[in-house]
């Protein structure tokens, strides 16, 4: 059988499974809405996880971020989604071998003195195998799956028939450039090149911070489709949970100064905050990882959040509106910019409140559920359906994400001085000339 009838199948294949799940919904949700047939979302949901988590690429990432998108999906299903993860297993060890060949040449492994067969984490994209170079060296080797391309361009399309089916169920979110930002940062997460770049301004970006590590790039091991890193040691952060308030403290202040401090020096942030995505060391500083999903803003996108925060502070409905504009919100009527600001005030509210405290509560886990159910029940009062903004997508997923985590350490600092201490001084022009500065040298534009 030659490639292309191979990656035909595969691709068929995958259709086959995704387009089943969405025919299902569609079929349930229809029936619910126009024949008034009651559905146990949560069986169906579960059904759903248990179809997608079998298949790698990206439907796993896409779903965890659907997630904490408010009401992109009905709610069962969104939490159905949250909790997937690649437990589907790693690709073999003749996998391993053509593809570190295409990417290392024939005599690839006489660059290592160790390279397991076993992989040592598999993820959405690609695995990871713990290997050893021959100066020594402890490196994670991460090879990307095959015909990703071709799997982006199946999920996306029928991610595309999921929301046009929910569309037809409930208009009060419009997703279509949710849909545009997922396909645009899922293809450059294919890039490994790009990536290696990111992970080398994020280490350039946070080289002050003591408690924040992350691993160098290895430049002679790494192509488009391989990424090759130092090896850095440490824990899941589920394992501090229940440390003395102190350990959790200092985590919880590392991952919030990794996440934003790249934000307001570069505009720049990681948009997924999932717990692969770091790990903790003995001394609770965090390595960060994974920097395949990163979003670069306009430098006055990160001044509207400044201006909304300073809105809701200084109850300026004018400043508010400005920024929402400036978010790229439309038709902001005054009934609109209220229910909005049920929003804002949410994810600011931790930031507006001059004490130590915890960030935030949350009921099953998932992180403004419930704020995001009282503010999808006013948009449909409404009737005026609301574009949610390419970037404000992966924002909003950051804030939610790691307030997911600071709820589950419990953590309790005082996050108004955290912010304010973190925006002093802050000029839409000085990040401009930030961006022009850095962001070429690593490749990336602004």
């Amino acid at each position: 059988m030659d490639d292309n009838n191979s990656k035909f199948i595969k691709k068929a294949g995958r259709y086959a499974s995704l387009s089943g799940s969405a025919t299902s919904l569609a079929m349930k949700l229809a029936g619910e809405k126009f024949l008034g047939l009651k559905i146990d979302r949560d069986m169906h949901s579960s059904d759903l996880k248990k179809i997608l988590g079998n298949l790698k690429g990206p439907i796993m990432k896409v779903g965890q971020i659907l997630a904490t998108i408010p009401d992109a999906l009905p709610p069962e299903y969104a939490k159905a989604f949250q909790d997937l993860q690649s437990h589907a297993p790693a690709m073999g060890w003749p996998f391993v071998r053509r593809r570190m060949k295409a990417e290392l040449g024939a005599d690839w492994q006489s660059q290592f003195t160790d390279f397991p067969r076993e992989a040592t984490a598999a993820a959405s994209l690609g695995q990871v195998h713990k290997a050893t170079t021959l100066g020594g060296k402890i490196v994670a080797c991460k090879l990307q799956y095959p015909d990703m391309a071709s799997a982006i361009d199946a999920d996306l399309n029928q991610l595309k028939l999921l929301f046009k089916i929910y569309k037809q169920y409930d208009s009060s979110i419009i997703t279509d450039d949710i849909h545009a930002e997922l396909g645009e940062r899922l293809r450059e997460e294919l890039d490994y090149k790009r990536e290696a770049n990111v992970q080398k301004l994020f280490a350039h970006l946070l080289k002050d911070e003591p408690h924040v590590h992350v691993p160098n790039v290895i430049n002679d091991l790494s192509t488009d489709r391989l990424l090759t890193t130092e090896w850095v040691d440490g824990q899941h952060i589920k394992n501090y949970i229940d440390a003395p308030l102190d350990q959790r403290n200092a985590i919880a202040l590392n991952l919030f100064k990794a996440w934003y401090i790249p934000l307001y020096k570069t505009g720049i942030i990681h948009g997924d905050p999932h717990p692969g995505n770091y790990t903790v060391r003995d001394n609770l500083d965090i390595n960060l990882l994974d920097f395949g999903c990163v979003r670069v803003f306009r430098p006055e996108f990160v001044g509207a959040v400044i201006d909304l925060y300073n809105s809701l502070k200084n109850s300026d409905e004018e400043l508010a509106i400005s920024a929402y504009k400036t978010w790229g919100f439309g038709n902001l009527s005054k009934d609109m910019i209220e229910v909005l600001n049920i929003w804002a005030s949410f994810l600011y509210g931790p930031i507006l409140d001059n004490k130590v405290r915890v960030i935030g509560e949350t009921n099953n886990g998932v992180y403004g559920r419930e704020k995001a159910r009282e503010v999808h029940a006013k948009l449909r009062k409404l009737r005026q359906g609301v574009p949610v903004p390419r970037e404000f997508v992966f924002m909003d997923r950051a804030a939610l994400g790691i307030g997911s985590v600071c709820i589950r350490l419990q953590s309790q600092l005082n996050w108004y001085e955290l912010f304010n201490d973190l925006i002093e001084g802050f000029d839409v022009k000085k990040l401009h000339q930030a961006q022009e500065t850095i962001l070429p040298k690593y490749g990336l534009n602004q």
